[in-house]
């Protein structure tokens, strides 16, 4: 409890000046006695608390190191306030004193796993890969499956231009922890400075059971390079539908925009009436947290007419699953048509293993092999499931297998079935 003042003394105007100055000056020095006593008879816990309180609320350190020592004065070998003391020294630039509370807790406490993160992190943003690889390597000897080490480990070899070390790493991560959506995106960038370029091969076979009396073939081949601003995709897709053959030419880039923003621009060019003769498209992706990512764009298709095509999706990764789901928005003459689709990938190992599945309805404007049904009529009812698989075979080639059902209404109340087969091939290098 607080000391009781009586209120009459502070009314002071009968009291000397010398006096009246001594008793302010006992009563502040009181105050702040007691205020000091009060701190110093709350818990380490307590302590912890308000020190994090004024770390990350705010932003004043030197009071989350005083309230940080307070509770080390109580409590010197909790850990996770010294670790906490040395990540404020990181966040001040102060990075020795910050060495030694990190020091002080890997000799106290060798098995202590935030201790080698947290040092990791200090040397690699002091520009010191070399010290950061000595200390997640001897965190990964206590903690072989951890996946902040792993990840730190990797991006550190990568700044080391260890890249194959570094993409071995990050895979190793994605087979323990498929869902890790920091670890998926460095494997990535570390495979486009790895192998800069990528061949795909794919092809594709569609069966009618009553729409068509011919069968469709649509086949692909794409040439990708990475760049500083992202990838540079071009493509060729020859088809034979209704006994005609036609080709189409796109191109489409990734670029990156920041941390959290890429987009996707695509555009193509068919003097065949099998595709359209006109094609675009444009996204804003954004990676969101708790590994969610977003999506906002439009299509444009130009067949005999125009056709704008408007969509939006959300991603989350969850354990070893990624979970999507998509809708295309067409408006028309007095209406809206819609499209949906759900797909899920289950992860095998890394970042192209994976088995995939989808259920949708209605037509997508990307799906190359059944687009043309935008010159037809978008309106008819169409439901679709798909199954998937591929995988990374001699590191650099990717292998993949796909089929999708179609149940269509090709005229009004009358349906029929539509089956497709697909197989790909992708080479890295």
């Amino acid at each position: 409890m607080a000391p009781i003042i009586d209120r009459s003394l502070l009314d002071m105007t009968c009291i000397p000046n010398i006096t009246r100055h001594c008793i302010l000056l006992s009563l502040l020095a009181l105050t702040a006695y007691w205020q000091a006593y009060a701190q110093e008879r709350r818990s380490s816990d307590e302590l912890f608390q308000d020190a994090r309180h004024a770390a990350f609320e705010e932003k004043d350190y030197p009071q989350a190191i005083r309230l940080s020592r307070l509770a080390l004065a109580q409590s010197p070998d909790y850990s996770e306030i010294r670790v906490f003391v040395g990540r404020v020294y990181t966040w001040g630039d102060h990075p020795d004193s910050a060495r030694t509370e990190f020091h002080y807790v890997i000799q106290a406490h060798p098995d202590y796993e935030d201790a080698y993160v947290a040092i990791t992190d200090l040397e690699y943003w002091n520009d010191r890969p070399d010290t950061a690889l000595v200390y997640v390597t001897q965190g990964l000897q206590q903690h072989p499956q951890s996946a902040p080490l792993l990840l730190r480990k990797a991006r550190v070899q990568a700044a080391l231009k260890q890249l194959p070390e570094a993409a071995k790493t990050a895979n190793a991560l994605l087979v323990l922890y498929p869902s890790d959506a920091a670890g998926r995106a460095l494997l990535s960038s570390i495979r486009d400075q790895v192998r800069k370029n990528k061949i795909d091969i794919s092809y594709d076979y569609t069966y009618f059971d009553k729409r068509f009396d011919q069968a469709w073939h649509l086949l692909s081949v794409s040439y990708a390079r990475q760049t500083k601003m992202g990838t540079i995709l071009g493509r060729m897709n020859y088809a034979n539908k209704f006994g005609e053959d036609g080709v189409q030419g796109e191109i489409e880039a990734y670029p990156r925009i920041s941390k959290t923003f890429y987009a996707y621009v695509s555009a193509g060019y068919s003097g065949s009436d099998i595709f359209s003769k006109y094609r675009s498209g444009l996204s804003l992706y954004a990676n969101l947290p708790a590994s969610f990512e977003g999506e906002v764009g439009f299509r444009y298709l130009y067949f005999d007419d125009a056709v704008w095509i408007y969509t939006a999706s959300i991603g989350k990764y969850y354990k070893n699953w990624w979970f999507n789901l998509r809708t295309f928005l067409t408006p028309g003459e007095g209406e809206l048509s819609r499209s949906f689709a759900v797909t899920a990938r289950y992860y095998t190992a890394g970042a192209d293993d994976y088995f995939s599945i989808g259920l949708g309805t209605g037509v997508s404007p990307d799906d190359q092999r059944n687009n043309i049904n935008y010159a037809i009529n978008t309106n008819l009812i169409t439901y679709k499931w798909l199954l998937g698989y591929q995988r990374t075979i001699w590191r650099q080639n990717i292998i993949g297998a796909g089929v999708t059902w179609y149940y269509e209404e090709y005229r009004k109340g009358t349906y029929g079935n539509q089956v497709n087969i697909g197989i790909m091939l992708q080479r890295r290098f």
